[in-house]
């Protein structure tokens, strides 16, 4: 169940960052990744700058795609 909560919250947090960040997104599978990477940026850089944001599934959505998005505009930077 836990790979399917992962890949549910990358999805949501990938189609999110796409969004906020128009022109860059990757479709259904290259935005669940972004969201994985993302979350795992987002789990490595908001505890080190003291960030903490909701609670529960919603808390794993919102830092998932803060992370999505800078991995998103990164790559942007990136693709230029």
């Amino acid at each position: 169940m836990g790979i399917l909560a992962a890949l549910l919250i990358g999805a949501i947090a990938g189609w999110l960052a796409g969004l906020i960040v128009r022109g860059a997104g990757f479709g259904l599978l290259g935005n669940i990744v972004i969201g994985i990477i993302g979350a795992l940026v987002a789990g490595w850089l908001l505890p080190r700058l003291g960030v903490s944001l909701g609670v529960g599934a919603i808390r794993d959505i919102i830092n998932a795609t803060i992370g999505a998005v800078i991995v998103l505009v990164i790559l942007s930077l990136i693709r230029r």
